[in-house]
Order: structure tokens, then C-alpha cells, then sequence
């Protein structure tokens, strides 16, 4: 049964990346009013009693210091199922999940969080060793592709910047083709469109050249002093064309500038998809 209570979700695996997925998360519990739960996933039974000592007594130290209630969740299970499970339980507002970039054994790695996420049906906010600003996420990059899906981040878009009157990058490629010229020009009036009706400071920024464009999304980005990138998470095989799919979306979200990255799952049906962050 799904609860009332707004919660922010954070696996932990007591690494550094976990600990500021977690401050990133203390800032935003404080901001929008929510809870924190803290997950720990263990593989057996053996380890129940000793984890769940020692995520309470973290859950605790955190709950102490920053004002913030935050409940500590032992399960048996695996990552890759048992996270996104577990907040469609909760009907948690947000995961904020620490990463450990592209390559690791025993940790979350760039491609591990892309499994994570793809089995989820709440956004994800991945985090590096970067801590969020006491005043949240005030420059948000949305990079906006060529397919209809990419519309569904909108929304969770400018409900993000509304509640941290943040002002919204839109970022788009440059192209040369007619047809993809105006499919860019239609979704950048799309999203321009919403920010503005939402009353969310926005602007547009084309790439300087065809080609490359997480590159230069990336590059823009960091240049901006961004604190969040926007996306949707295309590397499950939707057969979607787009310029966020497979190794880019892993380039993103272990950015070398380590900005946090907001990424949903896109809903396949005839209409764009609802996304709801309230």
C-alpha cells in the first residue's frame, strides 16, 4: 500500500557518493517538506540484525543534526529491482542515488544506475561527489532532443524550478535538415512554451555545431554553473533514435563537472505522458 507522506528515497551503500547523495537529499527534504528514507539492500537474512544497527544509528546521527526525519529501511533483495520497487511502495517523490562513475566492482557504477532506473517509475536524481547548494538546484540545463518523449520532462522540469525559482537552460542540437530543424523548433516552442505559462525564468541556447551534442551540452552545462541536468533515461532498447540514448545517457550522468542529473523514464503510449512531481 502506497503511503500518504512525500519521502525522498536514498540507497546507501556508506561510500562517499552515498553520503552526498544523501546531503543532497537533506537539502531538498528541508526545502519541499518531506521525509528521507534511507535504504540498505542486503543479499540474505545473516545480514538483517548488524545492517539494520548500523542504518539506524546513521538515520539517527542525520535526523539529530538536521532537523529532517529520516527512517532507515533494511531489505533483502537486489539493487537493480528492489529500489525502484520499493518507492512505487512508498510513493516517494524522488530517488537521489549516488554514482560512482563508469567503472567499479562492488558499487553503483554509471551503468549500474541506468539498470536502476530503468526499473523505476519515480524519477531519479543521480549525484557524483558534488554537494547540492543550501538553496537546492537554482540553474537547470533541459536538453531538448528530436523525439515526442522528451516533452515528459517538462513538466517534472518546471515543477523542479518552481519550487527552487530556479531559471531553465533549454538546450537543443544544431541542425541542417529540414524536417529536424523543424521537429527542434517545435519542441523548443513546446518547452518554452510551458516554462513561460508556468511563470519559470527560461532561455535558449543552440549548440555551435552539428554533431556532438552531449559534448556540448556538457560543456554548456559547467559553463553555466548548472545544478541539475534534465533527461530522460532512453538506454532500455525503446527503439527510440534520439540523442540521450545508451553511452550518452552514462557520459551524462557521470559528467566530469559531477552535476547532479534528474532522469525519468519515458511513458510509451500514443499521447506524451503525464509526469507528476508535486
Amino acid at each position: 500500500m502506497k503511503t500518504t507522506n512525500d519521502v525522498i528515497l536514498v540507497p546507501t551503500d556508506y561510500t562517499k557518493v552515498a553520503e552526498c547523495a544523501t546531503n543532497n537529499a537533506i537539502v531538498l527534504a528541508k526545502l519541499l517538506n518531506t521525509k528521507i528514507a534511507l535504504l540498505h539492500i542486503v543479499s540474505n537474512e545473516m545480514e538483517l540484525d548488524e545492517t539494520r544497527t548500523k542504518l539506524e544509528s546513521i538515520a539517527s546521527d542525520i535526523q539529530s543534526k538536521n532537523n529532517v526525519k529520516v527512517t532507515p529501511i533494511v531489505r533483502i533483495g537486489n539493487i537493480f529491482e528492489d529500489i525502484g520497487e520499493l518507492a512505487s511502495e512508498m510513493n516517494a517523490k524522488l530517488i537521489i542515488m549516488g554514482t560512482h562513475g563508469v567503472r567499479g566492482i562492488q558499487f553503483i557504477t554509471g551503468s549500474h544506475a541506468l539498470k536502476i532506473i530503468t526499473s523505476s517509475s519515480v524519477p531519479f536524481i543521480i549525484v557524483q561527489e558534488k554537494d547540492c547548494k543550501p538553496e537546492g538546484y537554482k540553474n537547470i540545463v533541459l536538453p531538448m532532443d528530436l523525439t515526442k518523449e522528451s516533452k515528459q520532462k517538462v513538466e517534472l522540469t518546471i515543477n523542479m524550478a518552481k519550487y527552487f525559482n530556479s531559471k531553465v537552460h533549454i538546450f537543443a542540437p544544431l541542425e541542417t535538415d529540414e524536417f529536424m530543424v523543424n521537429t527542434v523548433f517545435r519542441n523548443l516552442s513546446f518547452a518554452k512554451r510551458e516554462l513561460e505559462a508556468a511563470g519559470v525564468d527560461c532561455d535558449v541556447k543552440i549548440a555551435e555545431v552539428k554533431g556532438s551534442f552531449v559534448k556540448q551540452m556538457l560543456k554548456f552545462s559547467a559553463n553555466s554553473d548548472a545544478d541539475l541536468i534534465a533527461i530522460m533515461n532512453n538506454s532500455a532498447d525503446f527503439g527510440i533514435p534520439d540523442f540521450l540514448g545508451g553511452n550518452n545517457e552514462q557520459q551524462i550522468i557521470t559528467n566530469e563537472a559531477q552535476i547532479p542529473v534528474m532522469c525519468l523514464n519515458p511513458i510509451h503510449t500514443g499521447l506524451m505522458g503525464s509526469v507528476m512531481f508535486s
